[in-house]
């Protein structure tokens, strides 16, 4: 049962910046006693002259449950001697000035639905969850050598019902089943504390700990999560600890003052985005943010946080030059120790743009104590590359190659985000230059590409689709597409790539060590022609991958491979069934012993248009031919959409 009094030990922590489990002390909570069920309210609102409760239990009069001032630094309390279950109210602040002001409860669990902004008495400990298996099996494993495909999704348009949002409910049965035949391994859910505004997405909020009730109930939230752990699925929730929403029932000038926000305007207004800054150097809301985090782990089960504009807060907002917010890196840090120590299976996700070192480095490193970091560089590189047009890449070459000169200095994500396709930056489809054909092929290409290089995997939802248009945020994704034969088959072979990422050690055991890449050529700037090499621990285990990115093709290319001995052709993105022009390897290819590429041997193969090839070294056992199971699979005559070279 929870305190009914905050204690001295309480008050002192929370001051302190270390109350990581403020939620259990503030905010609304039924409390059970022999007389009945009491309600119980805490607030922090240091320069209040009084705080009170309005409801519906008070016909919104606050006058007649007022809280009491319990220390100096202004923390407020009450018991209301009723159960208000299911109660709206908010905190009728009085400030200096006289004025009276409306707030939401900062730790409400639950708030009424948009466009009313009221909190609501709502308990958390009734569900009963059913993924302790999936939770013990997630403390054992250890996501660095473990293959991750992120599926990042906006619940509100991944798919409508009659023009409505799908409910958490109506997602568990359709979204889940969706993942798993897709075959990622996780799921990325844009923000889902409450927030007034649909277009935010979510990213400008006012109900940290209360899940949105666009969806349905925070029960309801609990059981998506839930069924996605017993379908092996992870939960990365996107979470916005450095900014928060304005409007007037949020935490904006909370009780008349600068409380959750810095007191400087520089410092704290963000004109491009609408919101306030988080004033990290206050205790109090260390307290509000850290335990926030531990909220969401404890009561929801979150396997991870993708942490959103970080650069945001390593560097103080608003200056012309990048000066450290020693406040903010001195937050990161703390919130990955708590994080760390609450669960070190848990990822932490930096969305950072910036150079800024060690960000995924332990903490007693030195480091910012995150798992995982987005590879901004990469994604801006690559697809500043795939924009250009085919003839004048070979003048952006060194985009391509540029990432693994740092692609081991940090736990990498390659994202293709929902910011790369919105507010028009079009689909990744739509960003290829060519025709329909060569659209759909460079996308097959460009997505081979990014399952061989170092670095889990993020993609957002519809890209699996080959939509055209770009991410409209408030429609659902073009469903009608999969009528059509080239969107059907890009959808199959998103599936197949996955599969083979999966099954394929050499693309993801070693993805932090120099020894799980190693370039054949990087230098072929004439053809547009990458090779390079794949490894898993095991260093004789490995794949050749060969990207061509022009619409030329080759019947005889030779590359230089290290080791003698056959290689099989084990994935193509030009396979027909993915709507290519079939121009694969479907023989075995033998070495032969010329030196080409810094290598005693190499082989010659084709080199489709636009195409990616995967070989595998076959190793010769006794009684048998060949260690793979791969088999390419080959189909009919090539419909000669490339140029034969």
């Amino acid at each position: 049962m929870d305190t009914v009094f905050p204690t001295d030990y309480e008050l002192h922590l929370f001051h302190e910046g270390t109350l990581f489990e403020a939620y259990k002390l503030f905010g609304s909570h039924l409390l059970q006693s022999e007389e009945g069920v009491q309600t119980r309210f805490c607030v922090w609102a240091p320069n209040a002259a009084e705080v009170r409760i309005a409801g519906d239990f008070n016909n919104w009069n606050g006058e007649a449950h007022p809280l009491q001032k319990v220390n100096q630094e202004g923390v407020w309390f009450t018991v209301i001697q009723m159960n208000l279950e299911g109660q709206l109210y908010k905190y009728e602040i009085v400030t200096k000035e006289g004025k009276v002001l409306l707030k939401s409860d900062p730790y409400a669990f639950f708030s009424e639905l948009r466009p009313r902004t009221a909190s609501i008495v709502y308990g958390l400990d009734e569900y009963e969850w059913n993924d302790v298996k999936w939770l013990q099996k997630r403390e054992k494993s250890h996501s660095l050598a473990k293959p991750m495909v992120i599926y990042e999704v906006h619940l509100g348009t991944w798919k409508k019902k009659n023009g409505k949002y799908l409910s958490y409910q109506e997602l568990a049965a359709e979204l889940i089943p969706y993942i798993k035949e897709h075959g990622f391994t996780h799921l990325e859910i844009l923000p889902l504390v409450e927030h007034p505004l649909d277009i935010s997405w979510g990213y400008q909020g006012t109900g940290y700990f209360s899940a949105t009730s666009r969806y349905g109930s925070p029960k309801d939230l609990m059981y998506f999560i839930d069924q996605c752990h017993q379908h092996e699925i992870g939960v990365i929730l996107d979470w916005v600890p450095g900014h928060f929403c304005k409007d007037a029932h949020g935490l904006y000038a909370f009780d008349g003052d600068n409380v959750y926000e810095y007191e400087t305007e520089a410092d704290r207004e963000n004109p491009v985005w609408g919101t306030a800054n988080f004033n990290l150097a206050k205790n109090e809301v260390q307290s509000f943010l850290i335990s926030n985090a531990i909220f969401w782990l404890e009561k929801y089960h979150i396997d991870g946080f993708r942490v959103d504009a970080v650069s945001n807060i390593i560097y103080w907002p608003n200056r012309q030059s990048t000066e450290e917010n020693p406040f903010g890196t001195a937050f990161l840090r703390k919130l990955n120790e708590q994080v760390t120590l609450y669960d070190p299976s848990v990822l932490m996700i930096a969305e950072d743009s910036t150079d800024w070192p060690q960000v995924t480095a332990p903490v007693h490193y030195g480091g910012l104590g995150f798992s995982y970091k987005w590879n901004m560089g990469w994604m801006n590189d690559v697809l500043s590359y795939m924009e250009t047009h085919a003839a004048d890449r070979k003048h952006e070459h060194g985009k391509m190659t540029f990432s693994l000169m740092y692609a081991f200095s940090e736990n990498f994500i390659l994202p293709f985000s929902h910011d790369e396709v919105v507010h028009g930056k079009k689909s990744l489809l739509d960003k290829m230059p060519g025709n329909y054909w060569q659209k759909f092929a460079q996308m097959r290409l460009l997505l081979a590409f990014m399952f061989a290089h170092p670095g889990k995997k993020l993609l957002f939802m519809g890209f699996e689709l080959g939509m055209f248009s770009e991410w409209k945020d408030q429609d659902q994704l073009d469903w009608h597409l999969l009528k059509y034969d080239m969107h059907k088959k890009m959808n199959g072979y998103v599936k197949e790539l996955i599969k083979l990422y999966k099954r394929s050690k050499q693309l993801y055991e070693v993805e932090q060590r120099h020894e799980g890449f190693e370039w054949i050529d990087a230098d072929n700037k004439e053809q547009s022609i990458f090779s390079f090499i794949r490894r898993g621990d095991d260093p004789e285990e490995f794949y050749v991958v060969v990207c061509n990115f022009t619409d030329r093709s080759y019947a005889d290319y030779q590359i230089g491979v290290p080791y003698e001995g056959e290689y099989r052709e084990i994935f193509n993105s030009d396979l027909e069934v993915f709507g290519g022009t079939n121009q694969i390897n479907k023989k075995l290819l033998r070495s032969m012993e010329i030196p080409f590429h810094g290598k005693q041997w190499c082989i010659q193969m084709t080199i489709p248009p636009f195409g990616a090839s995967i070989l595998r070294h076959v190793k010769k056992r006794k009684g048998r031919k060949g260690n793979g199971k791969e088999k390419l699979r080959s189909h009919a005559v090539s419909r000669g959409t490339g140029k034969q070279a």
